[in-house]
């Protein structure tokens, strides 16, 4: 019988290791769950286009491409997701709960009147919730395409809220589906919004996208958080120049038309110098 007992324990030790190998296994933290892999950031002082108006070619010398979730990634290059997270297209409107528009006192929707586009409600938790996993479907969709980060916008509605959101339920949110695109191993990108910056880390975010850095003088906010991972856009020469002169070199920096259209549009405008 002693014998008995030794081969028995041997056989739950051999067995024990094996479960440890076994495929599915991960080991490190409660519960044995591994944080996902850390996603690939994207190059710093690389070329960089802005194609949120409509895919086309990358022209020579682009390594990094911003593109629309509707649109597909270009090959080989550093590809970010554009998704225009924290307020609503304004063709979507319909298909978004009345709920989940954010309303004044009077109950009229409150409205970015620059881009005729309606804010979303996220004073609450249930309700970032619910428009995270909405969300969280174009991430998906932006991580199935092969993107290797993903863009929220409007990250700054709260600004435009008339004082209905705050700047803790823009972090809160953006924690959330910063959450879910990690899981996906996707890069996440803080969208201008430069007073948010120090927040980076409890928000889940990476780098930056910034427009007009230049223009106002705050590249050096996204430059310093975000360790030189920042890339901006100007709409003006004036902009361009300022940011070249100070930042050229240091972060990825191109001049695009404000309707930021393609090719072929009389409005195309994009430059780097």
């Amino acid at each position: 019988m002693p014998a008995l007992g030794a081969l028995s324990a041997a056989l739950i030790v051999a067995v024990t290791a094996l479960a440890g190998c076994a495929p599915g296994h991960r080991g490190g933290g409660e519960g044995g769950a591994a944080k996902p892999a850390a996603p690939r950031l994207p190059p710093r002082a690389a070329g960089f286009d802005y194609q949120i108006g409509g895919a086309y070619p990358p022209p020579k010398g682009v390594r990094i491409v911003s593109r629309d979730r509707s649109d597909s990634p270009a090959p080989g290059l550093y590809n970010i997701c554009y998704v225009n997270a924290f307020q609503s297209q304004p063709a979507e409107r319909a298909s978004w709960p009345a709920d989940l528009l954010l309303r004044d006192a009077r109950g009229a929707v409150v409205i970015d009147e620059d881009w005729h586009e309606p804010l979303l409600d996220l004073r609450t938790p249930g309700r970032r919730e619910r428009v995270a996993r909405r969300v969280n479907t174009w991430i998906d969709e932006c991580a199935r395409k092969g993107f290797d980060a993903v863009e929220p916008d409007n990250y700054d509605s709260y600004t435009r809220s008339h004082r209905l959101l705050t700047a803790d339920d823009a972090t809160a949110f953006m924690a959330l589906i910063s959450r879910h695109a990690h899981a996906r191993h996707l890069a996440v990108a803080q969208k201008n919004t430069a007073e948010l910056a120090g927040r980076r880390r409890r928000a889940g975010l990476d780098f930056a996208v910034s427009e007009e850095c230049g223009q106002y003088d705050e590249c050096g906010v996204y430059a310093k958080a975000f360790d030189g991972r920042v890339v901006d856009i100007e709409y003006t020469d004036a902009g361009l120049r300022a940011a070249r002169a100070r930042w050229g070199g240091r972060i990825s920096i191109v001049r695009r038309d404000r309707d930021v259209s393609t090719p072929g549009s009389a409005a195309y405008v994009r430059r780097v110098r």
